[in-house]
């Protein structure tokens, strides 16, 4: 029974290793086999709430058959760049994925068929809560355990191509604006016309 103590320790240690590591992507060890274009121009500014963004993804053509096998799904995700990065901890790049801040802002996700061959688009209305920032486009191939397996990105590898800058809302509303104008003229009007019976009432019992 002594002899076992180690071997039941040494099976523990085994299976918490396994445990920890299983499950853990790197980016890092994915292939780029994912052609990605956005509209957005270099340096381009769009605003939020108010521009869109066509993103296309399709496998690359000098790909051998059978690459994309295990691909289940492609997520489209909106990825900061570096210099929207600096300084910022919660925005910072991470090898492995679950840890990795890069990429917040889901776009859309979308079944993968690999027997379509065509390019694939979608037309994403910027969100109002997407931050003022410099970015570009990421997809992610997902296999049926929805772990990523393959990417592509608008950018080259050091992320400094083809990126554009999105402005965010500014929290206040043309409407409001207009509203709180209104509401002042219309207070500035009541005063006058409040001083202007008050005086005419002052003369009305001054006359009695």
């Amino acid at each position: 029974m002594a002899a076992q103590g180690p071997v039941v320790v040494a099976s523990l240690l085994i299976f918490c290793l396994a445990g920890s590591c299983y499950g853990k992507v790197h980016f890092s060890s994915l292939k780029r086999t994912l052609d990605v274009t956005a509209s957005p121009k270099q340096e381009q500014v769009l605003e939020a709430g108010l521009d869109k963004i066509t993103v296309t993804w399709a496998l690359n053509k000098t790909l051998p058959a059978g690459t994309d096998s295990a691909y289940k799904t492609i997520k489209l995700k909106l990825c900061y760049a570096p210099i929207s990065q600096k300084d910022r901890a919660w925005r910072k790049t991470e090898d492995e994925l679950k840890r990795d801040k890069t990429c917040q802002h889901k776009i859309v996700a979308k079944p993968y068929d690999a027997s379509n061959k065509t390019v694939q688009r979608f037309e994403w209305l910027v969100e109002r809560d997407v931050p003022k920032a410099t970015y570009f486009v990421r997809a992610y191939a997902f296999d049926s355990n929805d772990e990523e397996v393959a990417y592509g990105q608008t950018t080259d590898a050091k992320k400094s191509t083809n990126l554009f800058e999105i402005n965010a809302v500014s929290g206040r509303h043309a409407s409001l604006d207009i509203c709180s104008i209104c509401f002042s003229a219309f207070s500035v009007v009541s005063l006058f016309v409040f001083f202007y019976i008050e005086k005419r009432k002052g003369k009305a019992s001054s006359s009695k």
